[in-house]
């Protein structure tokens, strides 16, 4: 008697022993996932900046060495403190954008700063965005920045683009489906952008996606495991992750999807400990969270390997205590 078909879910991983290649199921085929690393000074890096602690607003650049475990050493500084603002990044330069610059949030800037990911040097000026808010999300490939959402103090949906390999003003690209703030992004595979969670006025579990290379609106990609906003993802080129973040009280979920199919989300695992105001960065195989506020300001940094499932695992901590702080790599999904 044969056995009854079973039907493979989406996202799926196998690894193939005829090509020795890892491959993941995009519901109609086995596709192979790509394992892009680019070798720039040690490889995979980290960089973690702006942020604010009680009374102070940061304008400190960390970084680590994704591969390895430990602290995090100090980078350089941006051009002003960056609290609550968007980063994404090419695989030599990154972006931080937007956010606040005062205590409690009254000064908004719209200032883009950019750094060479390799090197440990100050930021300089990019250019601008318009308009000037803070709590949006961003993601790239290795051509295009996108920054989406935010608070001007009104929630906004306005989708806007850069070149990173260039200097200048932000430019409009299209809208989000719905306006909202502390909207998680740093999820894409080379053509799609993810956009995840937010808060607008309450806690959002809708997940959207872009074409990166095109202009236009965003498109319903499915729903969180649990509406939330402030979670922070993180994406190789096929799986995007999104951890912690706020419903209102403070959550440790971390949710996955497949970034070529659309879906809801699955749970992955869970953080180290509940937080908001955290952000990640990855390689193609481990993604790293970074700060936080769990209630109290935290510099614990933690990390999972992307591809399997579980609960992330001690990294070491960045330099300062600090929540609401940006993230990017010169390794990520995007690439």
């Amino acid at each position: 008697m044969s056995l009854p078909p079973v039907e493979i879910p989406s996202g799926a991983m196998r690894f193939n022993s005829d090509s020795q290649k890892l491959e993941y199921w995009d519901g109609a085929q086995w596709l192979e996932v790509s394992t892009f690393s680019p070798n720039l000074d040690g490889g995979a890096r980290g960089v973690f900046g702006g942020g604010d602690a009680p009374g102070v607003q940061y304008n400190v650049i960390d970084y680590i060495t994704i591969a390895s475990t430990g602290n995090a050493v100090d980078f350089s500084d941006l051009t002003v403190p960056h609290v609550q603002c968007a980063s994404c990044s090419s695989n030599t330069r990154g972006i931080f954008a937007g956010g606040f610059t005062s205590p409690g949030g009254a000064t908004l800037t719209n200032v883009i700063d950019f750094i060479t990911i390799s090197s440990t040097s100050n930021a300089q000026d990019f250019g601008d965005l318009t308009p000037a808010r803070k709590e949006l999300g961003a993601l790239s490939n290795s051509t295009r920045g996108v920054f989406a959402g935010g608070i001007t103090p009104t929630v906004q949906n306005v989708i806007e683009y850069i070149t990173i390999s260039s200097i200048g003003n932000a430019v409009d690209f299209g809208d989000l489906i719905t306006a909202r703030g502390r909207c998680g992004g740093n999820i894409a595979s080379p053509t799609r952008g993810i956009f995840g969670s937010g808060y607008a006025p309450t806690s959002s579990n809708v997940i959207e996606y872009i074409t990166i290379s095109t202009l236009g609106n965003a498109f319903d990609f499915g729903d969180l495991s649990l509406a939330r906003g402030d979670a922070a993802g993180l994406s190789n080129s096929t799986r995007g992750l999104l951890g912690g973040g706020f419903t209102p009280t403070v959550q440790n979920t971390i949710d996955y999807i497949t970034i070529a199919t659309l879906g809801n989300a699955v749970k992955f695992g869970e953080l180290t400990d509940d937080r908001e105001g955290l952000e990640g960065c990855a390689s193609p195989t481990r993604g790293v969270w970074g700060g936080g506020y769990a209630p109290g300001f935290t510099n614990v940094m933690d990390y999972v390997t992307i591809l399997t499932q579980g609960n992330a695992v001690d990294f070491g901590d960045l330099s300062v205590i600090r929540s609401s702080t940006s993230a990017c790599s010169n390794a990520h999904g995007g690439l």
